[in-house]
C-alpha cells in the first residue's frame, strides 16, 4: 500500500451504502469500519477513494449475502481536488470485495475507477476497464 498523491475529502462515514462495483455477486454493501484511520476520541471514522473498509453485503446472491468482507473504495460523490488543479466527482459510492493481501476477489471492475485508488492498489488497476 503506498501514500496517496492528494489529499481526499473523506465523507463515507460508518452506515453508508456503497454499489458494489465488482462481479463477486454483492450489489450494495454497507460500511462497519474503516481500517487505518485515526480519529480524535469520539470522532466517527469515516472514509474516502483508496481507504480499505470493512462491509456487510445489504443486496446481493444467497452466497454473500449477510457476509462481511474487506473494500476499498474506488469512486465517491463528493468532489475532491487533485494535486493539478483539476476537481473530480463521480456519480455514485463505489467500492470493490478484496482479500487480506488486497487483491480484488472479483474478475471485473464496472464504471470508471479513480486514479488514486490504482496508485495505491496497482491490482485493481489491472482489472480495471476505465481509470480517471
Amino acid at each position: 500500500m503506498k501514500a496517496m498523491s492528494t489529499k481526499i475529502s473523506k465523507n463515507l462515514p460508518t452506515g453508508a451504502e456503497l454499489v458494489c462495483a465488482d462481479n463477486t455477486g454483492a450489489k450494495k454493501l454497507q460500511i462497519i469500519s474503516v481500517r487505518n484511520i485515526k480519529t480524535r476520541r469520539k470522532m466517527q471514522p469515516t472514509g474516502g477513494i483508496g481507504n480499505v473498509v470493512m462491509c456487510r453485503v445489504l443486496i446481493g446472491t444467497e452466497k454473500v449475502m449477510h457476509q462481511v468482507f474487506r473494500a476499498i473504495i474506488i469512486r465517491q460523490r463528493k468532489e475532491y481536488k487533485r494535486a493539478n488543479g483539476i476537481r473530480i466527482c463521480f456519480e455514485d459510492n463505489a467500492a470493490v470485495i478484496v482479500n487480506e493481501k488486497h487483491e480484488p476477489q472479483g474478475k471485473l471492475i464496472k464504471g470508471p475507477v479513480a486514479k488514486e485508488a490504482v496508485e495505491r492498489f496497482p491490482a485493481i488497476g489491472k482489472i480495471a476497464s476505465v481509470v480517471v
